[in-house]
């Protein structure tokens, strides 16, 4: 097996680890890796292509892996998902809210959730509400008035 061949697979290898990990740490070892494939290909000798894999995997680290971090991953912490996003939405009462009768659901996004007013008011079938709160499986909502 030839060394450009070792350095590929290597460097494919690398490519599979940062899919797995999205760390942007094992990319930059990709990267060297590939380079010095390519130095192995042009016939550098095996000092040359571990010295080259090792500057370059450095300076990706430097210059290339920061702007991976600031750009590509962008985990908001403010983005709220699932359930959490319910939270402001409008909805229809699917059931009449009733407190005093424990009755009451609201139809949002197709699906059916129990729902209790936020006012303690009765608010019928029909009427579009907006989400004020959610308390584990139980809507809080406010009727929207109509203008």
């Amino acid at each position: 097996m030839q060394a450009y061949q070792i350095w590929l697979i290597i460097a494919i290898l690398l490519v599979i680890l940062e899919i797995c990990t999205a760390a942007f740490g094992s990319i930059c070892f990709a990267i060297g890796a590939a380079v010095a494939a390519i130095a192995a290909g042009i016939g550098a000798g095996l000092t040359w292509q571990i010295l080259i894999f090792v500057v370059v995997s450095m300076l990706t680290f430097i210059f290339l892996r920061p702007f991976m971090l600031k750009f590509l991953d962008r985990k908001s912490k403010d983005v709220k998902t699932n359930a959490d996003a319910l939270v402001g939405k409008r909805a229809v009462v699917s059931e009449r809210i009733d407190a005093a009768q424990h009755t009451g659901r609201v139809a949002v996004d197709g699906d059916d959730w129990k729902a209790v007013s936020e006012d303690g008011f009765v608010i019928e079938k029909g009427t579009p509400v907006e989400i004020v709160k959610l308390d584990s499986i139980i809507l809080t909502v406010k009727a929207i008035n109509a203008m």
